[in-house]
């Protein structure tokens, strides 16, 4: 009967991320226009923090109870997500026109924080002291100064905006500052909840069938923190809104090992498992792959897309029934 109420809760918790990231999706849209900023600016910042936000609320409960596996594995494994299965199912639902120049200097960030943390876990055998910590949340607040700093001068040009404001369908669609703002925050909260109800009993589900805690970090709990994302970009993609898209998820995979390591690593120092370092390689090879789609056809297509998915697939066996 417990495990019937927590297959409930479960799907309770996917209606709510939909629901959630559709709201969230048409708020910042319109937010991008009011304020003239270009739509992968706000999937780089307004849209991946809103959807990492579940990662930061499980990883520092995680790390709170004495769990910094699945507070480590939670970041690791929905950075894999991300990228392969994110990227992946939404190319197959439309290709992705990638802006190359705007978002390969994020990429390449996410790249070298993700080489960083190798560096680390390689170093320090047992946990990142909490100075680890610090440096990854320093990095993060770098990152936002020069993201904001390029919105300012990157707005959309007037001109730009008298053309939509032509546009009665669009205009329809600039409503006040104040209701997308609320809205955003209703899209958030709706997806914090939902993402906190799958993790909660999708977790609780796994250890009722004896799965052990690192993989239930990489897997499940990475998995459904990434709903968000996920369910925001097949969104933000079937709105043709590819830039939000894909730079909600690399925004997300920075936000994940800057703020949300960061954060954690500072309220408690982070428990390595020697196997992270074939995860982080995957991550970054990853990583590599995306730029490479992205570089080749300034689009990743569905055949790309495919690949990505099948990548993840082939990561899955192997740390669940060939890695030790």
């Amino acid at each position: 009967m417990e495990i019937l109420l927590q297959f409930i809760l479960l799907i309770v918790g996917f209606a709510l991320l939909i629901k959630g990231a559709d709201i969230f999706v048409d708020a910042s849209v319109n937010i991008a226009k009011i304020l003239k900023i270009p739509s992968i600016i706000i999937g780089l910042t307004i849209v991946a923090l809103g959807t990492s936000l579940p990662e930061a609320v499980v990883s520092v409960s995680a790390a709170l109870s004495g769990s910094t596996d699945i507070a480590v594995g939670n970041v690791v494994g929905s950075n894999l997500f991300n990228l392969l299965i994110v990227l992946g199912l939404s190319a197959l639902v439309a290709p992705l026109a990638v802006h190359f120049n705007e978002i390969s200097k994020d990429t390449w960030l996410s790249i070298v924080a993700t080489v960083v943390l190798l560096v680390m876990t390689i170093l320090f055998v047992a946990e990142i002291p909490r100075w680890g910590g610090i440096i990854f949340f320093a990095g993060f607040i770098v990152y936002i100064f020069v993201v904001v700093r390029s919105a300012l001068k990157n707005r959309i040009s007037s001109s730009e905006n008298v053309e939509n404001a032509e546009n009665p369908e669009d205009s329809a669609k600039n409503k006040p500052m104040l209701n997308s703002i609320i809205f955003t925050i209703i899209g958030i909260a709706l997806i914090i909840v939902g993402g906190q109800l799958t993790v909660i009993n999708a977790v609780a589900i796994a250890y009722a069938f004896d799965i052990s805690e690192r993989i239930v970090g990489l897997t499940i709990v990475a998995m459904g923190t990434s709903l968000p994302e996920l369910v925001t970009s097949i969104v933000a993609c079937t709105k043709g809104e590819n830039d939000i898209a894909i730079g909600n998820v690399v925004g997300s995979n920075i936000f994940n090992i800057l703020f949300v390591l960061g954060l954690t690593g500072m309220v408690m120092p982070l428990a390595i498992n020697p196997s992270l370092v074939l995860d982080l390689g995957v991550l970054i090879a990853s990583s590599l792959l995306f730029l490479l789609f992205a570089y080749t056809g300034k689009k990743i297509v569905r055949l790309e897309g495919a690949a990505l998915v099948l990548v993840y697939a082939i990561y899955m066996v192997v740390i669940i029934f060939v890695q030790p």
